[in-house]
């Protein structure tokens, strides 16, 4: 069913939009999923703040024509049924979210993405992006790095002062 030139300018006009505050794209094959696994997919990108969009290669095509960053981006790989995943926080999100979704429904492939500076990314940078820790948990890897120092000079400091109590215990007994 053909949509109309005023539906099709919208979602021209939402993907614009979506793609210039994008800081990852990621897209993959949907083949051969169901409804409800794709209303699963959408949850599960919800609940981590990236956007999933199923829509028309050519769509795509001219709303990256219309964002500066993406006027050159090699649009080769934009062919068959895929699915995008857009996030406008994190910068591995969308990968992540259709790679998670992937390893249980295996009809999902990734097939690759571009940036926020316009670079077209293939598959194997997208699921090398995919396998990637989130903004999160580097920060908290960061966090633990910098406390060890302050945990471990703790735990010296607790050690001798119990053996110190120790020794006197032993003296006055």
């Amino acid at each position: 069913m053909a949509i109309s030139k005023a539906k099709k300018d919208t979602l021209v006009a939402d993907l614009k939009e979506l793609l210039s505050n994008a800081k990852l794209t990621a897209y993959a094959r949907y083949q051969g999923l169901t409804v409800s696994e794709l209303q699963e997919l959408r949850k599960l990108a919800r609940e981590a703040g990236v956007k999933i969009k199923v829509v028309k290669n050519r769509l795509v095509r001219v709303a990256m024509n219309e964002v500066a960053v993406y006027q050159d981006t090699d649009t080769t790989g934009l062919v068959g049924q895929l699915i995008y995943a857009i996030s406008d926080t994190d910068e591995v999100a969308p990968a992540k979210i259709l790679d998670q979704f992937a390893k249980t429904h295996p009809a999902l492939q990734l097939a690759g993405g571009f940036n926020d500076t316009g670079s077209a990314l293939d598959q194997a940078e997208i699921a090398t992006l995919a396998k990637m820790p989130s903004k999160d948990e580097l920060i908290a890897q960061v966090v633990a790095q910098l406390l060890s120092p302050v945990n471990d000079t703790i735990s010296g400091i607790s050690g001798g002062i119990s053996d110190v109590l120790s020794g006197l215990e032993a003296k006055a007994a």
